[in-house]
């Protein structure tokens, strides 16, 4: 697992800018939020990293929420691709790493 630098920007696609809201209800803040978790578990995404290199995210929210956070980078911000609450297994994960 690795770490991220808190000084991040956000770039949203205006198609999925709504999704995880409407799906999951997960927020475009919410789902930024787990970025600023000093926990915040990070790996890459082989099997989704075609054209560009994805990563995965387990993290905790403001309000408490743990986070599973899909991403990529185009040039230096961070486009969520997906953010959901986090199965119990992954739950389980991010505990195992606190």
């Amino acid at each position: 697992m690795s770490k991220i630098q808190h000084n991040l920007a956000f770039d949203w696609d205006k198609g999925n800018i709504d999704k995880n809201y409407l799906k999951h209800n997960i927020s475009q803040n919410e789902a930024e939020q787990v970025f600023l978790d000093n926990k915040l578990q990070v790996k890459k995404d082989y099997k989704h990293s075609g054209t560009e290199k994805r990563y995965l995210g387990l993290g905790v929210t403001r309000a408490d929420k743990l986070l599973f956070v899909a991403f990529t980078y185009r040039k230096e911000l961070v486009r969520i691709i997906s953010a959901r609450i986090a199965s119990k297994n992954e739950r389980r994960l991010y505990e195992e790493y606190k």
